[in-house]
């Protein structure tokens, strides 16, 4: 895994945005706000950081499953992320809660069982969110 992470954006159009990542020559990712804001034409900030928890905690699971010789056939996971305002009126993520869903042989019960104890500590985002993430900004004009 790379210690480093590089994601460029560039705005398109409003507040619809290319992403690129360093790491991944050729592949682009859509962003927008929702309406009336942006134009919804792809998912917002929060919805990305949702589903990134998300995929985070999934792959967690599914590495902690294969490492104990256990198999997951299925994996799915729903990830309600609630927005709320601040003392100060400005909208925040104020949780997000996952449910995931894997389909696995009575066999392997007991390994995820084993691996509900284990797999969140290894999710580098839902671990870094849970214990918040310092954020540096500054300008190049």
């Amino acid at each position: 895994m790379n210690e480093k992470v590089h994601a460029h954006l560039r705005q398109k159009d409003g507040y619809r945005f290319e992403i690129t990542f360093d790491e991944l020559p050729g592949n682009k990712v859509l962003m927008d706000e929702p309406v009336p804001i942006g134009r919804s034409e792809g998912p917002s900030a929060a919805m990305m950081l949702s589903s990134a928890v998300g995929h985070c905690l999934t792959s967690s699971l599914l590495f902690c499953m294969q490492k104990s010789r256990g198999a997951i056939k299925e994996i799915e996971a729903d990830v309600d992320t609630t927005l709320a305002r601040n003392e100060r009126g400005r909208w925040r993520v104020a949780g997000i809660k996952v449910k995931i869903k894997p389909t696995i042989d009575s066999i392997d019960k007991e390994k995820l069982e084993r691996c509900k104890g284990l797999f969140e500590d290894f999710c580098i985002v839902t671990a870094s969110i849970r214990e918040g993430v310092k954020v540096d900004v500054e300008f190049e004009i």
